[in-house]
């Protein structure tokens, strides 16, 4: 809405000489300079970068700790899955000298460590799978 009379608009008053118009901390809401806001701005930058590496080391962390974790099954499945070889070989071995004993025996021993691989292999997936689910969800942790 404009003034008939000056064609300002309405509520405008101008500056009365003396008025000092350069001062920026006598309004309302603005206190500080202009190097203030920028020693500000630094300050912000250099904690918004402080807790992005903090943030990166924890999440590190918890990849290592639950990599650990999926590895020691693995290391435990192939072990045992070693270990069925093994037997298969020893236990193929033997039969050969005695066609029925041994090859029964054998194939009980070799089929409960494979079963055990199978169990490890499972839990150390599901140890993988969490950790790569946990990083799909995005940075906010």
């Amino acid at each position: 809405m404009l003034d008939s009379e000056s064609e300002r608009p309405v509520g405008y008053s101008a500056p009365v000489d003396g008025d000092n118009t350069d001062n920026f901390e006598s309004e309302p809401g603005h206190s500080g300079s202009l190097l203030d806001d920028i020693s500000a701005f630094f300050d912000d930058g250099k904690t918004y970068v402080e807790a992005e590496l903090a943030f990166q080391k924890t999440r590190l962390s918890y990849a290592a700790n639950r990599g650990a974790s999926g590895l020691v099954y693995l290391i435990g499945a192939l072990a045992f899955l070693h270990l069925a070889l093994i037997g298969l070989v020893i236990g193929g071995i033997l039969a050969l000298g005695d066609e029925i004993g041994f090859l029964g025996s054998t194939l009980i021993i070799v089929g409960v460590l494979l079963v055990a691989m199978a169990v490890l292999l499972l839990i150390a997936r599901k140890k993988f799978r969490k950790l790569s689910d946990s990083f799909k969800g995005g940075s906010n942790g």
